[in-house]
């Protein structure tokens, strides 16, 4: 069952990422930054940067979103819209819904870094006071995670705490 505000079957998506080497800059030996832009469609401008475990700094900035991190608060923002979604469709006001989703980065199975497992740590609270058994609550949950584009276009395992 989809829960889709209209039911799409083709979406093209496109950014673009622009990153520019700093004139004294050294980029055979590694030494430049990471820094970039991720113009969106709409023209939202991101400033980004490669993690600083990853590179350090100062060629990399610790202040800027990383694609790591990008990564897995994409995952936890799809889940959330369709959590959103389900329960507006079965009549459930949703208050508030936060997560504090964590990954683990290391080598998977082929021994390659990737990241996995990601947990989502969604905390929800429904208008007026109302609570969901947890049967109720996981079951939406999964329909969410079901449906999520993005956890349906990984390999990383997603649990949903």
């Amino acid at each position: 069952m989809a829960y889709l505000a209209k039911k799409i079957s083709f979406m093209k998506i496109s950014t673009n990422i622009i990153w520019n080497r700093g004139k004294e800059e050294n980029f055979l030996n590694g030494q430049y930054k990471r820094t970039h832009q991720w113009i969106m469609e709409g023209g939202m401008i991101l400033n980004a940067s490669a993690s600083p475990e990853i590179a350090p700094i100062p060629m990399s900035d610790p202040a800027l979103i990383d694609p790591e991190e990008a990564f897995v608060s994409s995952v936890s923002s799809c889940h959330m819209l369709f959590f959103l979604s389900i329960a507006a469709r079965k009549k459930l006001i949703i208050d508030s819904y936060q997560d504090t989703p964590i990954a683990i980065m290391g080598k998977n199975e082929n021994g390659k870094m990737a990241v996995q497992p990601i947990t989502l740590q969604p905390k929800v609270v429904f208008g007026a006071g109302k609570t969901l058994n947890e049967k109720t609550l996981n079951r939406i949950h999964q329909i969410a995670h079901a449906n999520c584009f993005l956890a349906n276009s990984i390999n990383t395992k997603i649990t949903i705490q």
